[in-house]
């Protein structure tokens, strides 16, 4: 009976996390209207009445989603180490190669404010990352400098700044790497 439970729970778990990784494509493929419960429900291999028990609705699932991979963002940049230019760049575009066309398409999905919601938060994360990876330079700035320094690093190290580099530019990961760490440390030399 235990072992019966257990399966029954891993499956569910399964089938839960097959249907936030449909959503998740369906959704950021284009327009949020467009994509059918039906296709998230057999791209996942289940029914829509599955996805349904799972999730109550479209829009419960589209919260879900955005999340589970906000949640999988704060872990990833988190990651970044600190005081250590090189390596914060590294984690950012790590981050941006992997979800920063996703980023660039979420404008498709603003729907009763669930999507705006989740773009004041990244928009905050993003500036919390900012202090996590530079906050020693920004503690050592005197504080009308300080918050100039600190736009122009939430700035610099914007997924738009990465996608003018990538592919407006056409920049290769390498190149967009060291005019990064270039640009970064410059404005922290001089504002130590």
């Amino acid at each position: 009976m235990v072992y019966t439970k257990t399966a029954r729970a891993r499956v569910e778990e399964q089938t839960h996390t097959a249907l936030l990784d449909a959503a998740d494509e369906a959704f950021l493929a284009g327009p949020w209207e467009q994509a059918s419960l039906e296709s998230i429900a057999r791209a996942a291999g289940v029914t829509k009445q599955t996805l349904l028990r799972h999730f109550g609705s479209k829009g419960g699932l589209l919260e879900q989603t955005l999340a589970r991979a906000f949640a999988e963002v704060e872990h990833q940049r988190l990651s970044a180490p600190r005081h250590d230019i090189a390596g914060a760049v590294d984690n950012l575009l790590d981050h941006y190669e992997t979800r920063g066309g996703r980023a660039m398409r979420s404008t498709n999905l603003d729907v009763d404010g669930v999507v705006a919601d989740l773009g004041r938060r990244a928009r905050q994360f993003h500036q919390d990352w900012v202090e996590h990876a530079f906050g020693e330079w920004l503690a050592a700035t005197p504080p009308v400098e300080c918050d100039r320094l600190r736009a122009a690093l939430v700035a610099i190290c914007d997924v738009q700044a990465w996608w003018l580099l990538s592919h407006e530019l056409g920049l290769g990961r390498a190149e967009i790497e060291a005019t990064l760490v270039l640009t970064i440390s410059r404005l922290l030399r001089e504002n130590p």
